[in-house]
Order: structure tokens, then sequence, then C-alpha cells
């Protein structure tokens, strides 16, 4: 058996279902940049040297499979079929909260805006928190269409943005490395972002 099925050579593919659509589909846009923000995420883990960081990012790329699955369910299909759904929980979405005001508590984690690239890990994390966030339009671009979406795989996709932009804040403070955006001069931090 081989991974070229050669289904896909049209320009089509199959929804958890089978469900066959374009691989231009609002679904498809989404699950797939989910996985890519895994396969981002999975790069940024392995030049993390901060172990606890590296051990959560595991543990949300193994949850990042269980949201692409639940945006690639043809709600449609499974409605008439009543097939499970690949779910994401509010447990899941607990866990990032949890992490987030964890990171938050750090002194002088919220310092200001942070400009990308002074430290190399605290980089990795920047890119995969911007997926994150294209993926995250994509899921309400699939919802404002009119398609179901699991409130908990945007409610996660949201929360993981954040944690993502905090690891990187504590890998720097961690380093010793100021990556503000303004230094020493500029106004602080605004959660208005």
């Amino acid at each position: 058996m081989s991974i070229a099925t050669k289904t896909g050579d049209g320009g089509e593919t199959a929804l958890a279902g089978g469900t066959r659509v374009s691989k231009a589909d609002l679904r498809v846009e989404a699950y797939g940049t989910v996985d890519e923000l895994n396969a981002v995420l999975g790069w940024a883990r392995s030049v993390c040297t901060h172990a606890e960081i590296a051990a959560w990012t595991e543990g949300i790329q193994r949850t990042l499979f269980r949201v692409g699955g639940a945006l690639s369910v043809d709600t449609r299909a499974q409605k008439e079929d009543r097939r499970p759904a690949t779910l994401v929980s509010a447990a899941d979405v607990d866990f990032l909260t949890g992490l987030v005001e964890r990171i938050e508590g750090v002194e002088g984690i919220l310092a200001d805006w942070s400009l990308p690239g002074a430290h190399r890990e605290s980089a990795a994390y920047e890119v995969a928190r911007t997926v994150c966030r294209r993926a995250e339009r994509c899921a309400v671009r699939l919802m404002e269409a009119g398609e179901e979406v699991l409130p908990e795989a945007l409610q996660y996709l949201n929360r993981l943005s954040d944690a993502l932009w905090l690891f990187g804040r504590w890998i720097e403070h961690e380093a010793g490395v100021d990556g503000r955006l303004r230094g020493e001069r500029g106004a602080s931090w605004s959660r208005a972002w």
C-alpha cells in the first residue's frame, strides 16, 4: 500500500467521513493550516531548550491533531450518519488558559510588545503564533460561510496564540534577552491587542 493514492490528482480530497471536496475548500484550508501549525510547533520544540515549554509544546501538538480532526469533519454528513466527531474539550481550553495565567504571573513578562528575533527559540514560537492566528482566521471564515465549527476548537486556537506569544516572552526573560519593541523608553504593554 502506498500513500500516493492518486485520488487527489484532480484537485480534490476527502473530508473525514469520505465526502469529496476541492483542496481549496474552506474546511480543507482550516485543517490544513492547523497541520502547518503543528509542523511549525515541531520545529519550535526541536530548538527549545526550556524543558517545561518543550513538554507543553508536545502536548499541544497532540491536541492539535484533535483540533484538525474536528475541523475535518463534514458536519452535514456527520449529522446524517451520526458519526462521532473528534472533539476538543473545554478542559483543553482551560489547560491553555492556566498556562497563560501562570506565565503572565511571572514578574517582568508583560513589559511591552515584542520585536521577533531577539532570541532564536522565542522567534520560533513567534512564527508558530502567527500560523496559529492564521489557522484561527481560517476557522472563522469557515464558520462565517455557514459551516459548523466546534466552538472549543476555535477557543483553543485563540487561547493557543496567547500561550505561544507568552512562551516566547518567558524564553527571552529567562535568557536575559530584552526583546521589547520600544525598549526602556516605550510605554508599557497593553492588553488592547
